[in-house]
């Protein structure tokens, strides 16, 4: 079902996904002991009514199909498993090489999505840290 929909809908549907994943992940620190899949399945659900294009463009028959539904599902789990494995870059590596040792942290990051939330979490705490 998710292979009849336009290029630009799925395009959309995984978009949806990695950056509900992300905020989800970002609200729980990326403590992967306290991710809950329910959780995140209820922040996806929100932006995907709130903040998503493609929910409103995919006709209610579809929607409340269960071959829909396990197909969206196998398609969460790739973007997640995606999100997990893409490694940071270079550039991260060395930006928070200097955030941590200027805010003089020693956090664990196994992923370009999350090296991403602490690079702004630590540039925040720094500007915090330099306003006060």
């Amino acid at each position: 079902m998710l292979s009849s929909l336009s290029q630009g809908i799925k395009i959309s549907i995984t978009r949806s996904i990695k950056i509900a994943f992300e905020q989800y992940m970002a609200k729980i620190s990326w403590d992967e002991k306290a991710y809950r899949f329910e959780d995140f399945m209820d922040e996806w659900r929100t932006y995907i009514h709130t903040s998503s294009s493609w929910y409103s463009k995919v006709d209610s028959e579809m929607k409340s199909s269960p071959e829909f539904h396990e197909e969206l599902a196998a398609k969460i789990n790739e973007v997640i498993e995606k999100v997990f494995s893409e490694e940071p870059i270079a550039e991260q590596l060395q930006e928070l090489a200097v955030l941590q040792k200027k805010m003089g942290t020693d956090f664990d990051f196994s992923c370009r999505s999350e090296a991403k939330f602490y690079i702004e979490l630590l540039t925040d705490q720094l500007k915090k840290k330099k306003s006060s």
